[in-house]
């Protein structure tokens, strides 16, 4: 295997039962084997992401100033802005050669959410920067609710079993900025190899190269989707709740040949959460006699607190 699988979310979503169970089994499978897919036919429409990304490159041009004065303090780089270099992999010390902009959850009135998210930052340069955002967030999470569904079906769970936790959970929208490289980075990397934190990742902006997935024989191999592919990846949460029946695969952003440092790079990731209540603990269709349960019971919102501590956007 030398790159990801792709499949096709159509698949899952005709009226044909057995085109239905092939996306089932070819999505779990992918995840037990790699952790990776490219999905095609998911619900972003071309317009929406050409918007997207000429609003994210209009903000990330802004003056850095203006870019600072949206970084918030106190949220734990949850909302707003977040500056160069402040993020690393869990276990490094160097900061990643990102800068970020994060938004979250706009719940409906009707969620009966136990925790208050907190609201989104508005930027006022850009009259559709917010809303873009948004319109693609809902897609997004859209598609991550039927990627969710598949995975059920394939663990052995009602079909619906994640609807409740994923629909207005706590999953964030990060467009990414990579500028360009201006001097031999001392071992930096645009993103430093890791796990995901959440449920499932869902990921724009693959295509214009850099990531690499750890394949389970230790070697580095490129991601590489089509043009109007999404990468979805599993998160840590969701290995913890399978098990380590599904994985979370350890992937990086390398930098680019010295001949490209000039080049920026943008990616949107999707992080999906679910709602900080859900219980993570080993699912009872996942542990058996050869696969003994392996992780002591956590709630995802006491997960992603340990996490964010350990890759440096909260202090303990």
């Amino acid at each position: 295997m030398n790159n990801i699988p792709s499949v096709d979310l159509a698949d899952f979503l005709s009226d044909d039962p057995d085109r239905k169970q092939k996306f089932v089994n070819e999505i779990g499978s992918a995840y037990e084997e790699i952790g990776f897919v490219s999905l095609k036919n998911h619900f972003l429409e071309d317009d929406l992401v050409d918007n997207l990304y000429k609003e994210v490159k209009s903000f990330f041009a802004l003056p850095t100033e203006v870019k600072e004065s949206y970084e918030i303090d106190g949220l734990g780089g949850q909302r707003g802005y977040i500056s160069f270099g402040k993020e690393h992999a869990k276990g490094r010390k160097k900061g990643d050669l990102k800068e970020f902009w994060h938004f979250g959850q706009e719940a409906d009135e009707d969620a009966n959410l136990v925790e208050d998210y907190p609201e989104n930052v508005q930027v006022k340069e850009l009259d559709n920067f917010n809303s873009t955002g948004m319109q693609a967030y809902k897609m997004l999470e859209k598609t991550g609710i039927y990627v969710l569904r598949a995975l059920a079906l394939y663990i052995g769970l009602e079909e619906t079993y994640f609807d409740h936790w994923a629909r207005n959970g706590n999953s964030i929208l990060r467009p990414i900025h990579y500028p360009p490289i201006t001097q031999e980075p001392d071992g930096a990397v645009r993103a430093g190899a890791h796990g995901d934190i959440n449920l499932i990742t869902l990921l724009m902006g693959a295509s214009t190269g850099g990531l690499q997935v750890l394949r389970k024989d230790g070697k580095w191999i490129d991601a590489i989707p089509e043009e109007d592919e999404l990468v979805i990846n599993v998160g840590d949460m969701l290995e913890r709740h399978t098990n380590n029946k599904l994985r979370s695969t350890i992937h990086r952003v390398i930098n680019p040949p010295k001949e490209e440092w000039g080049n920026p790079r943008y990616s949107i990731p999707f992080f999906m959460h679910p709602r900080s209540e859900m219980k993570l603990d080993c699912l009872d269709e996942c542990v058996s006699p050869e696969n003994p349960k392996q992780y002591e019971d956590i709630t995802a919102g006491e997960f992603l607190h340990q996490r964010l501590v350990e890759i440096g956007l909260i202090k303990k």
